[in-house]
């Protein structure tokens, strides 16, 4: 054996998904991870702009639908991996209205989204009443691109500066030891392959697609953290098996709006048997729950997991059963700060 090509296994490479419906807190997981594991690529997998993530920094809120939601740290190159949809009005927009020009890249592989793909996603009775489609032209486009006859994001003039080959740059960074965060759109219960089909998105979700979407391979992940929210949401149509009652969600005091769609959000109890099902396929090392001052609002704000009170270390332990893996971030709220970080002490 060549010893010489082995890795140095200081790498450091982490896939961040969704384990629900989507709109779980990812936005606000990467961020926090980014601000304390100092990566030097944040790279996006998922579909495309048809999932929005929102991150609250002090008193400014970011929705982006292109950007990765990593892009708050600023010493992260910010990167798209080739399995994403590319819209290139939604991407430079975002690239301009959140100033990262001179630190995003694209993949010249991945594909474009037309203006046709939006046409045709909103005029599909089909996916926009039954399915519930954002009509952010997605399904179309990816329809054309298993047919071979998308344009590809290099054969774009406007991207010509952004494009680089995302696979060779984040495996080089993997290679070098440096930190790697790839984040994943949409939720688990979504997926094309896994999720209740046919209300889902028009490809794989889990946790294995968004490596492949940024060309890691299986043996250099290190960590898989899957997002879960105390109170599962679900936007648009398709079976959501613990969803409750509008009165009743507003009864609680949760009321939500999709980033994309601004469409009210469906609102249930948390599934045990789905984050199982879920951490499973994901490959879950560590789980991060959101929403836990919804479960007590004593819990507002806490930074410290001895300041929770004993109904949400019960909620915790609960979670934790089903989920078969340490529960290691806790949202406290929806600003980066309001946060419980336990994964020093694994």
């Amino acid at each position: 054996m060549n010893h010489s090509i082995l890795l140095d296994r200081t790498m450091s490479c982490t896939v961040i998904v969704g384990g629900f419906f989507g709109d779980e807190g990812k936005g606000k997981i990467v961020a926090h991870v980014a601000h304390e594991d100092s990566p030097t690529i944040i790279s996006r997998g998922g579909v495309g702009p048809n999932a929005g993530h929102t991150v609250l920094v002090g008193d400014t809120e970011y929705g982006v639908r292109m950007v990765p939601s990593g892009f708050v740290y600023p010493d992260a190159r910010l990167m798209i991996g080739s399995g994403v949809l590319v819209d290139p009005r939604v991407f430079l927009k975002e690239v301009d209205l959140v100033g990262v020009d001179d630190r995003i890249f694209v993949d010249g592989r991945c594909g474009i989204i037309e203006e046709e793909h939006i046409k045709r996603d909103r005029g599909s009775e089909h996916l926009k009443t039954k399915i519930g489609s954002t009509g952010t032209g997605c399904g179309p486009a990816n329809a054309d691109r298993v047919m071979r006859t998308s344009r590809q994001a290099k054969d774009v003039p406007e991207l010509a500066k952004y494009i680089t080959d995302v696979p060779l740059e984040v495996n080089t960074a993997i290679e070098k030891g440096e930190t790697v965060l790839l984040e994943g759109t949409q939720g688990f219960g979504i997926s094309l392959y896994y999720g209740t089909y046919p209300y889902v998105t028009s490809k794989d979700t889990s946790a294995s697609q968004i490596a492949a979407d940024n060309g890691v391979g299986p043996t250099r992940i290190d960590d898989v953290i899957v997002v879960f929210k105390a109170y599962p949401t679900r936007v648009g149509e398709g079976p959501f098996t613990t969803e409750m009652t509008m009165q009743k969600s507003h009864d609680l005091g949760i009321e939500e709006f999709g980033t994309v769609t601004r469409r009210q959000r469906r609102i249930g109890l948390w599934d045990g048997e789905m984050a199982r099902y879920s951490a499973m396929i994901n490959g879950a090392t560590q789980a991060a729950i959101t929403g836990i001052d919804r479960i007590d609002p004593a819990c507002y704000g806490v930074t410290e997991y001895d300041r929770l009170t004993a109904k949400a270390r019960d909620f915790i332990t609960q979670a934790e059963k089903d989920i078969r893996a340490p529960v290691t971030l806790i949202s406290t709220g929806p600003e980066m700060s309001q946060i419980i970080d336990l994964r020093k002490e694994l």
